[in-house]
């Protein structure tokens, strides 16, 4: 199991040295949202600055950029770190696309489908010198490519494409046609084994794909009980981020899946009315233990080995973030235990 890291403040003023003290510490890669800000520059300034690590997108907004726009950026970031870039890409949801990048949202899955389709045609295009573009898609139509505009032939394989899912059309679409899936946070067991592998599989059994050629990825919530932090405090945290994930509709096939409907409810009417510090009261134990994995910094990979055993995940990260000189301790504890085989 490979461990990272989330980057949540990707500020370019300190990203070089960030990411240089992420690959000194032992992280296996690093992953940018698209949040605050783009999630693409701060990477080129991570390729520059190390060596080792996979950097990828977890995730960036496939719908606010057109096929062409993913594909050279995609490309140009596996160039400059010399293959180790991972492409993620997610829809969002309707409010933002429309909303906030004034863009329109018909049929997600289907317009995902279709921009993953035209990248990778993109691609085929430019290794073949920048001829014979035919895309032709309910969304989107790509027919002019001169070599003039095509980016030169990589000599690395073509950036690997996960993307996120949470229900069964989204993840069936990324067993089928993508490398990998951004499982998100809010998730427990009882989900990975019943909702979202079976959707995987299936999509994988479409077109006749492999688990071994698939990778899965999510942060964990994690709430070390030995750091300089009290406890106490990264609980309440943890309490309060599930609560916001339920009082959100997006989520409900994981509250379905526990019966938590009523507490789902009663937290959506609390958000709409603003009482987001007082949500995360209404938390269970059993919720949180549901969600979250609890230990000492040093017995904590070991609880999500076990966790996640039988590779329901690949790839983790700890939901905190990373902060040089913060807790030292505890992140070179957990750091060995993930190394360790």
């Amino acid at each position: 199991m490979q461990f990272d890291t989330y980057l949540i403040n990707n500020d370019l003023a300190q990203m070089a040295p960030l990411a240089a003290a992420i690959e000194r510490a032992g992280f296996d890669g690093i992953w940018t949202a698209e949040t605050q800000h783009n999630p693409f520059l701060p990477l080129t300034l991570a390729a520059e600055h190390t060596q080792r690590v996979t950097l990828g997108t977890a995730i960036a907004v496939a719908f606010a950029r057109s096929p062409t726009t993913l594909a050279h950026i995609a490309w140009d970031l596996q160039r400059y770190s010399q293959g180790r870039f991972l492409l993620g890409l997610g829809t969002q949801v309707k409010a933002h696309i429309v909303l906030r990048y004034g863009m329109r949202w018909e049929k997600p899955v289907r317009q995902l489908r279709e921009s993953i389709e035209a990248i990778r045609s993109i691609w085929a295009s430019w290794r073949r010198g920048g001829t014979s573009l035919n895309y032709r898609g309910e969304f989107y139509t790509l027919r002019l490519m001169t070599p003039f505009f095509a980016e030169p032939p990589l000599d690395y394989p073509d950036p690997p494409i996960y993307i996120s899912a949470v229900n069964a059309q989204m993840l069936k679409l990324a067993g089928s046609l993508c490398e990998g899936v951004h499982i998100h946070p809010f998730h427990s067991v009882k989900y990975l084994r019943e909702v979202a592998w079976p959707h995987l599989r299936a999509g994988m059994h479409e077109t006749g794909r492999s688990r071994m050629e698939f990778t899965a990825v999510a942060a964990v919530f994690a709430i070390p009980t030995d750091g300089v932090k009290p406890a106490s405090a990264y609980e309440r945290a943890v309490r309060e981020q599930l609560a916001f994930y339920m009082s959100t509709p997006a989520y409900r096939t994981v509250i379905d899946l526990h019966g938590w409907n009523a507490a789902a409810e009663r937290l959506s009417e609390m958000a709409r009315r603003g009482e987001w510090q007082a949500m995360g009261d209404l938390i269970t134990d059993a919720m949180l233990d549901a969600f979250a994995v609890t230990g000492t910094w040093a017995a904590l990979p070991g609880i999500v080995k076990q966790r996640y055993a039988g590779r329901l995940l690949d790839r983790v990260a700890y939901y905190l973030p990373y902060v040089p000189g913060e807790e030292a301790e505890g992140w070179a504890a957990t750091l060995a235990g993930f190394a360790a085989t």
